[in-house]
């Protein structure tokens, strides 16, 4: 046996659940991150008067919802992107352009 068949991250079924395990911390992350953010920009809009946090929150929260729909919906929360893939190998494989 060698050394790469024992490494778990020269299997493909493990490489595409590690890379869907990180997508899904960084949006982990990314939530966290905005939350807190948020609350000081909120703290700092009440202390003016002003209740302008509102617009950065919008902002970043319609990027944070991309974010998730592209971790979540697109590229592993479901098999969306599995068969689009199998769709663009069929559309290969008629056209006859294999390589």
């Amino acid at each position: 046996m060698s050394p790469l068949s024992t490494d778990p991250t020269h299997n493909p079924l493990e490489r595409l659940a590690r890379r869907r395990a990180h997508a899904r911390l960084g949006w982990y992350t990314h939530a966290c991150v905005y939350v807190l953010v948020n609350l000081v920009l909120v703290a700092i809009s009440s202390a003016s008067g002003r209740n302008w946090a509102i617009f950065p929150a919008l902002g970043w929260g319609l990027g944070l919802a991309i974010h998730g729909t592209m971790v979540f919906v697109l590229a592993g929360g479901t098999d969306l992107h599995e068969r689009m893939v199998q769709a663009e190998r069929d559309r290969i494989a008629r056209s006859g352009r294999g390589s």
